[in-house]
């Protein structure tokens, strides 16, 4: 019992991480419809895909990112990130399960 709780844990983690770093790659390499689609259905729902495009094609250009370690109590993580005009900012990915496929997606960004 305590080892399926324990890979469980380590598959949230895992998985929390990918989703942010292919979130943050697909920002900063300008693939906004990429990074789009790591959304969840929630962050879907108040945002359309031209929105989302739009708004951060206007926003800084991401030059660096690191992801940082998922806390599986609040299902967040911290990415510093790093603009092209030398500004950082450490930013909190908000991640939520998928109900249909079970994997981590990004619902929000604080």
């Amino acid at each position: 019992m305590v080892g399926l709780l324990v890979s469980g844990v380590q598959a949230i983690e895992e998985q929390g991480r990918t989703v942010s770093g292919d979130y943050y790659r697909a920002l900063s390499d300008g693939d906004y419809g990429r990074a789009y689609d790591q959304l969840c259905e929630d962050a879907r729902r108040r945002e359309s895909r031209q929105e989302f495009e739009r708004r951060s094609a206007a926003e800084p250009q991401i030059s660096s990112y690191r992801v940082g370690e998922v806390d599986t109590t609040t299902l967040t993580v911290p990415v510093e990130v790093t603009y092209s005009g030398g500004g950082q900012e450490r930013q909190q990915v908000v991640l939520a399960q998928d109900p249909q496929t079970g994997g981590m997606e990004v619902c929000g960004v604080n």
